[in-house]
């Protein structure tokens, strides 16, 4: 009997499939994966290196913050980096021009420190336009300034990419993501740059919002962007991530008696519980409801009772014929991740993202 505490498997493969995938979405397109947040907690250095090595690889990497970009460098990634914030102080860009990353621009603070700046090499800009999303970006009446100053700076290579962000691209029924590429394009009508707009939802149902370079973030791990309800337009994605643990006690439990903390569930009837190695500590959701999905055995289970730190409980039926050591998909491959966010009240993102450092990790 071999115990298996949580872990998480990483299915390299499954990540390039994936990938030769979306580049059939768009085959002209260029490629930005979306590797912030630990490329969802898959593994910065890890996703990287396979979207590099690939026969099918990647054209660029996005990143949130410079720490991250950093960390990619000193892993030996070459290809371009971009910072999808942007700089937050005058010091970071003497790191940017030295470690040859690019940035996004996206407020008048940044354009400033930027154009004032003395650097060694020109820095290479991606300028946001705030096109509906209201979070990043310059406003469309002030991208004709934005883009002068960028054009007639020193410290800008010339060669300026466009974009803006979807902001309900996973609803194909809202009229925000039509209105949104038609200020897009009207803002940046007559200039002969490359253009970028569309997310992981957009590269599934807005192939007019594909333009020269895509970037594509959650489907890059096999969790799809768009509604379930949208069955004709699922994308063909496999799950990069499965996180698994190991059943490490069976009981049976009598009709009317409470599991786990604060007596939350009662039995109905007579029935055998598994207890789970898993729990908040590791990344799973503390609120996951009774009657969130596991998988043991080839078969659906529900969790009963509440979540601990390091301990989950499920129903395994009266008639249960599992053991001890049996393994239990808490989500992955068989039981998608988007069912058991659902459960929890939460997004795939956040379950993706929030896996802790003790869980172990083993690479396909």
């Amino acid at each position: 009997m071999t115990l298996r505490t949580a872990t998480a498997i990483i299915d390299l493969p499954a990540l390039i499939s994936n990938f030769c995938y979306i580049k059939k979405q768009s085959p002209q397109g260029k490629v930005l994966a979306v590797l912030k947040a630990n490329a969802y907690g898959h593994g910065l250095a890890r996703i990287a290196n396979a979207l590099s090595e690939s026969t099918n690889q990647a054209d660029a990497f996005g990143v949130a913050r410079l720490d991250e970009a950093l960390a990619l460098r000193e892993a030996g990634i070459t290809k371009p980096i971009v910072l999808l914030e942007g700089f937050f102080v005058h010091k970071d860009l003497d790191v940017i021009a030295e470690y040859e990353l690019q940035t996004i621009i996206h407020n008048q603070e940044q354009l400033s420190l930027l154009c004032s700046a003395t650097l060694a090499k020109p820095i290479k800009v991606w300028l946001k336009i705030d096109t509906g999303m209201h979070r990043l970006g310059i406003a469309p009446e002030e991208f004709r300034t934005f883009y002068g100053q960028l054009n007639q700076s020193k410290n800008v290579d010339p060669d300026i990419i466009l974009m803006s962000h979807l902001s309900c691209a996973d609803n194909a029924e809202s009229q925000a993501t039509p209105n949104q590429i038609a200020l897009f394009n009207q803002v940046t009508e007559g200039l002969n740059k490359s253009k970028s707009l569309a997310n992981s939802a957009g590269i599934c149902l807005w192939p007019e919002s594909h333009f020269q370079w895509i970037r594509p973030g959650l489907m890059l791990y096999g969790v799809s962007p768009i509604s379930e309800q949208l069955s004709a337009n699922q994308p063909n994605l496999k799950p990069v991530m499965t996180l698994q643990s190991s059943l490490i006690a069976i009981r049976n439990i009598a009709k009317g008696e409470a599991v786990g903390y604060g007596g939350t569930w009662q039995a109905p009837r007579d029935t055998t519980i598994g207890v789970i190695a898993i729990g908040y500590g590791d990344g799973y959701p503390r609120h996951a409801q009774n009657g969130t999905p596991v998988l043991v055995n080839d078969r659906i289970v529900p969790l009963i009772g509440r979540v601990s730190m390091d301990m989950i409980t499920v129903d395994l039926g009266k008639n249960s014929q599992d053991c001890i050591g049996d393994i239990a998909t808490l989500w992955g491959k068989g039981l998608p991740v988007e069912n058991v966010a659902k459960c929890a009240t939460t997004i795939p993102y956040e379950l993706l993202c929030n896996i802790s450092r003790r869980v172990q990790v083993t690479v396909k």
